[in-house]
C-alpha cells in the first residue's frame, strides 16, 4: 500500500517536509502548543461551558451583527483579545463577546489565526 506524500511544515517559511497527519516539523512543534492540546486542557472544560451558557443567556444576540443592523442569535462566546493561555485574560468577562458562528469564524480567521511569535 503506498504512503501518502509528505508535505511542508505549516510554520511560515519552513520548507521542512512532515509526514501526513502532522502539521509542524520537530523544530516548530514547540512553537505551536495550542494546536496539539485538547480543548479541555486549554481551559474549555465544564467550568467554561457553564460560564459560556450563562453569558449567552445574558447576551443572546451577536454583537457584530447588531452593529450591522441584523438580529442573529449568538452561539459562541469569543475572547476579544486572544488569551494565548493567560488565565486572567481567559476568565475576564470584559474580554468576552457574544457572536454567531459566522462572525466568530470570520474574526478568528482575520485576527486570531496569526499568533505573535516570541523567539
Amino acid at each position: 500500500m503506498p504512503y501518502k506524500p509528505k508535505h511542508p511544515c505549516a510554520h511560515p517559511g519552513c520548507p521542512e517536509l512532515v509526514p501526513y497527519g502532522e502539521k509542524y516539523c520537530e523544530k516548530h512543534k514547540k512553537m505551536h502548543p495550542e494546536e496539539v492540546r485538547s480543548a479541555a486542557s486549554r481551559g474549555y472544560g465544564s467550568r467554561w461551558n457553564k460560564a459560556r451558557k450563562m453569558y449567552l443567556a445574558a447576551h443572546p444576540l451577536c454583537e457584530q451583527c447588531l452593529k450591522e443592523g441584523r438580529y442573529t442569535k449568538a452561539t459562541v462566546v469569543d475572547h476579544i483579545r486572544p488569551h494565548r493561555g493567560d488565565p486572567e485574560l481567559f476568565w475576564n468577562p470584559d474580554n468576552w463577546q457574544a457572536l454567531c458562528k459566522k462572525c466568530h469564524d470570520k474574526k478568528t480567521g482575520e485576527f486570531d489565526s496569526r499568533p505573535e511569535y516570541k523567539y
